[in-house]
């Protein structure tokens, strides 16, 4: 009885406080609201949901994440405010292949500004078109190694391309995508037919849609065949509206194309209905492989990526092989051979950055690369891309700029007021030597990372 007394004595004295001090808090959970009373749920999860003036649920803002913000290049501040004491300025001669000798060689040439260059259509890799956004006119610096690949193509002008098929090989940042562009470039300017492919991985990585073909037995990429066709029509309509075809050609659901149709009218058969776009994208090849009056040049960057395995997926959900899908099938052919032009030549272009298609081990040793990891006679070898694969020849790119090369990039990116900073030997050699002369190093670790120091 005492100790019921006490604990009745005590819960009036907490009954009593709770309703005389407005600082004790009360549950009241259990209380009913009132009618036409809007309850606010809790936040429910890690950051919540905030309710609204309607009272709908409204979900909560993601943080914002830090961004590599770097300050805006020196040649976009055009005010007076920000002109600099320097009076250089970026003036460098044409790029033109008369100029393309061994006289030329460690200076920086600009590219033309024409609406139908092949880089404009066809566009860049990654790395160069962020560069050319920064420059104030795209260039390159003629190398060595470009009056190499020069005069292969002129070997190659008159001769079948099964001779000239040549992959650029060398470390990463060594300047293959570059090479290719100074190749494309050139043979544009030489009047000859060409079909740039900047970005190999886009056949491969499952990015345009896929439809299984009965008739060949392959799955077609409709978009990228109809983009391909539109792009090199426009890059080489003058061309082109010379050329007809010699052979009828068969298209599905459509009447057939009989000889001498002008070969501008076949490509407009694609670009009319995107599902004959691969058929007539493999037409318009094949024909303009038996003409000889223009020569014709295939470059592929990203060349490794043809021979690694697909994202694509079949209805059981397994990986298509490279060689069943129509663009990437299409290239190696011509890669390998088995299809050619009468005149002309195939080029492509190694990327090493890339880790999600490394380069396999079928190709590694068609070109005679050293391993990169251990390899035996007991790993298993796909017979198809060791065929694709068969008679590449490589054309190795130095790993490093020499002394010259490297200064004509220095100038380039000092004249162009890219980098704040004054230019002087010190700078030029310091740069230098923290990227072991590599190319890319040089201008991305070395010059362009002054900029956010």
């Amino acid at each position: 009885m005492l100790a019921l007394s006490v604990r009745q004595r005590v819960t009036c004295q907490l009954s009593a406080s709770t309703s005389s001090s407005p600082l004790v808090q009360t549950r009241s959970y259990a209380t009913q609201p009132k009618k036409g009373q809007i309850v606010k749920q809790a936040s429910q999860g890690f950051k919540g949901k905030k309710n609204t003036s309607s009272g709908q649920m409204e979900p909560a803002k993601k943080d914002k994440k830090m961004m590599a913000f770097q300050p805006l290049p020196v040649s976009q501040l055009s005010h007076p405010l920000f002109e600099s004491d320097r009076p250089d300025t970026l003036n460098l001669q044409p790029f033109h292949p008369e100029m393309l000798t061994r006289v030329v060689e460690s200076q920086a040439l600009k590219f033309p500004h024409n609406d139908n260059d092949p880089f404009r259509i066809f566009g860049l890799p990654r790395n160069i078109l962020v560069e050319f956004r920064l420059l104030s006119k795209p260039c390159s610096v003629i190398r060595s190694v470009t009056i190499d690949a020069i005069n292969k193509l002129d070997a190659a002008s008159e001769k079948d391309s099964k001779e000239s098929r040549v992959v650029f090989t060398g470390p990463r940042g060594c300047g293959k995508s570059f090479l290719l562009l100074q190749a494309l470039q050139y043979c544009n300017a030489r009047d000859w037919l060409v079909l740039y492919i900047p970005r190999a991985t886009n056949l491969v990585n499952s990015t345009t849609a896929h439809t299984y073909d009965m008739r060949t037995r392959t799955y077609l990429q409709p978009i990228f065949a109809y983009q391909t066709l539109q792009r090199f029509l426009k890059v080489n309509a003058p061309r082109l509206e010379q050329l007809r075809t010699q052979t009828e050609i068969e298209i599905e659901r459509c009447p057939p194309v009989p000889p001498g149709t002008p070969l501008v009218e076949l490509i407009n058969i694609g670009l009319k209905d995107q599902g004959h776009a691969p058929t007539v994208l493999d037409a318009v090849l094949a024909e303009i492989g038996k003409q000889t009056i223009f020569p014709v040049l295939l470059a592929v960057d990203d060349f490794q990526a043809l021979y690694c395995k697909s994202h694509y997926r079949d209805q059981h959900f397994s990986a298509i092989k490279p060689y069943h899908l129509s663009m990437p099938r299409l290239l190696l052919e011509y890669a390998s051979g088995k299809k050619s032009f009468a005149r002309g030549a195939v080029f492509g272009a190694l990327s090493m950055s890339n880790t999600t298609f490394p380069l396999p081990l079928e190709l590694r040793e068609a070109l005679s690369l050293e391993y990169d990891r251990p390899y035996g006679p007991y790993v298993k070898r796909q017979p198809e891309l060791v065929d694709y694969a068969h008679g590449l020849e490589r054309l190795a790119v130095p790993s490093s700029l020499s002394v010259p090369e490297a200064a004509s990039v220095f100038e380039v990116w000092m004249k162009d007021r890219a980098v704040p900073s004054k230019p002087n030997d010190e700078l030029f050699l310091a740069k230098y030597s923290e990227a072991s002369g590599n190319a890319g190093a040089f201008v991305w670790k070395g010059l362009l990372s002054s900029m956010s120091a």
